[in-house]
């Protein structure tokens, strides 16, 4: 992927970059693949905003990925490269040889016209996905499972990858993008390589126009608010926030405050928190 950059000749123009989506080879999904989806706008079964600033924005169809690659021992075909406004990473349309068509996540390199396979005893190769424990240690690898047989789970994003530190009884130690390193099942399967869409994290939106596109609606500070709205609101002209620490709307700690569960059931897991 690569990143096209805009002169200024508008505001909105001045600071933007977009993909130049030179690696798609299909504009239109797979009918059978998809299904339509409401936006329920931030609020819940009752109509209240549960999260705040959603709203309006294209419309989109799902795509539904094959985070569980069950085909197992069956060759499949790399048909097209395709966008998914649901993920910033890329999704490849596979042709299995039974006839079976699925999405999976585009790893990065794989092109058009690859065979694909899922299994324990298959070449280590960009695309296939087998369980950890036949994985070699430094590989990279993604779409990794927490549990066996419930599908992957982490390591999804454009440009992410784990690699695989170590191998001992009964678990696999991989070092995440977050840095984290932590252990999971060595029968969970994962996906060889890194997914595509390098570039991702380096787009720059350039105009709150473009925001609105994709469902994100203003966000406004605390301190420009009455008291009434915000902890930190209230004072005359530009005044500080008032507090030792910034808080939420609702006066929890915010901006650095740790959020995890002291006594989550995986942190046992877990070797070395993310930094």
């Amino acid at each position: 992927m690569t990143i096209r950059l805009y002169k200024a000749y508008t505001p909105g123009t001045r600071n933007r970059t977009v993909s130049t989506f030179n690696e798609i080879t299909k504009k239109t999904p797979e009918k059978k693949l998809t299904k339509q989806i409401k936006s329920n706008q931030g609020r819940n079964n009752r109509g209240i905003i549960t999260s705040r600033h959603r709203g309006g924005g294209h419309k989109r169809k799902y795509r539904f990925i094959d985070f569980k690659r069950e085909k197992i021992n069956i060759y499949g075909k790399v048909q097209s490269i395709e966008y998914d406004p649901n993920r910033n990473a890329r999704i490849a349309l596979i042709n299995y040889q039974d006839g079976d068509k699925r999405y999976i996540l585009h790893p990065r390199s794989l092109r058009i016209g690859q065979n694909i396979i899922s299994g324990e005893n298959i070449p280590i190769e960009i695309g296939n996905c087998l369980p950890l424990e036949k994985i070699p240690l430094g590989t990279a690898v993604h779409n990794i499972e927490l549990k066996p047989n419930k599908g992957g789970q982490i390591v999804r994003a454009a440009g992410t990858y784990a690699q695989i530190v170590a191998k001992e009884r009964n678990v696999v130690t991989l070092k995440l993008p977050s840095s984290e390193v932590r252990t999971v099942n060595k029968k969970c399967y994962a996906t060889i390589g890194q997914i595509g869409n390098i570039d991702a994290s380096n787009i720059t939106i350039g105009k709150a126009g473009r925001n609105r596109w994709l469902s994100k609606r203003p966000t406004v500070r605390g301190v420009v608010m009455n008291p009434i709205d915000h902890p930190h609101g209230g004072g005359e002209g530009k005044s500080p926030i008032g507090r030792p620490k910034p808080v939420t709307p609702w006066g929890k700690p915010a901006l650095g405050q740790k959020t995890r569960k002291r006594k989550k059931y995986s942190n046992k897991y877990i070797l070395r928190r993310r930094k």
